[in-house]
C-alpha cells in the first residue's frame, strides 16, 4: 500500500516532535514531504500526487509560521493543526473530484479501469472513510486541548484506532465492493 507512504511525513513528525521538539517535528516532516515529491518528480513513471503536494504545503507553512513567529504551540495543538491540515487535503481532493486514494489505487490496476464507474466509486468511498478517521483525529486533538488533565494516550490510541480503521476498510472494501 503506496498510501501508506505518503503518511511518512505525519508519522514521522509525530515521532520527533515526541521525542526531540514542535521545530524539529514539522521540519522533518517537512523535509520528508518535499523528498517524496522530489522523488515522484525524478521517477519516470510517477507524479507528484495531491496528498503528498497538500502534505509539503501544511508541513511547510506550519514550520514557516511556527519559525517567523516563534508561536508557542502545545504538543496537543501542534498535533491539531496539523491533523486538521490532513482533513483539508482529504476534503480538498474530494472538492477537486480526485480523490486522493484513486492516484495510488490506479498504480495497483489496469489503465482501462481507471475511469470505471465502479472504481472511481470504490475510491470516492475509501477517501471519505479516511476523511471520517482524520476527523476523529481532530475532534480528539479538541477533547484533549479542553481538557488538559486527559492522559496523552487516550488522543494517541485515538489516532491508531482512527488509522488502522482506515487502513483496514482500505484493504477490505475494494473486493467488497466487487461482490
Amino acid at each position: 500500500m503506496m498510501v501508506l507512504l505518503a503518511f511518512a511525513p505525519f508519522f514521522l513528525f509525530a515521532v520527533v516532535e515526541r521525542l526531540a521538539s514542535v521545530t524539529a517535528g514539522l521540519l522533518c516532516g517537512t523535509m520528508v514531504s518535499l523528498l517524496l515529491i522530489v522523488r515522484d518528480v525524478v521517477s519516470p513513471n510517477r507524479k507528484a500526487r495531491v496528498l503528498e503536494i497538500g502534505t509539503a504545503i501544511v508541513f511547510a507553512a506550519l514550520s514557516a509560521y511556527h519559525l517567523l513567529t516563534g508561536a508557542s504551540w502545545s504538543m496537543v495543538g501542534v498535533r491539531l493543526r496539523v491533523d486538521t491540515g490532513l482533513f483539508l487535503i482529504v476534503l480538498t481532493s474530494l472538492a477537486i473530484r480526485m480523490p486522493f486514494t484513486l492516484q495510488y489505487a490506479r498504480e495497483q490496476v489496469r489503465p482501462e479501469v481507471w475511469s470505471s464507474r465502479e472504481f472511481v466509486h470504490t475510491n470516492y468511498i475509501i477517501t471519505g472513510v479516511w476523511a471520517i478517521a482524520f476527523l476523529v483525529m481532530v475532534v480528539a486533538d479538541l477533547i484533549m486541548l479542553s481538557m488538559p488533565g486527559l492522559p496523552l494516550r487516550v488522543g494517541i490510541w485515538t489516532t491508531v484506532i482512527a488509522i488502522v480503521g482506515a487502513v483496514k476498510f482500505t484493504q477490505w472494501y475494494p473486493d467488497r465492493a466487487r461482490v
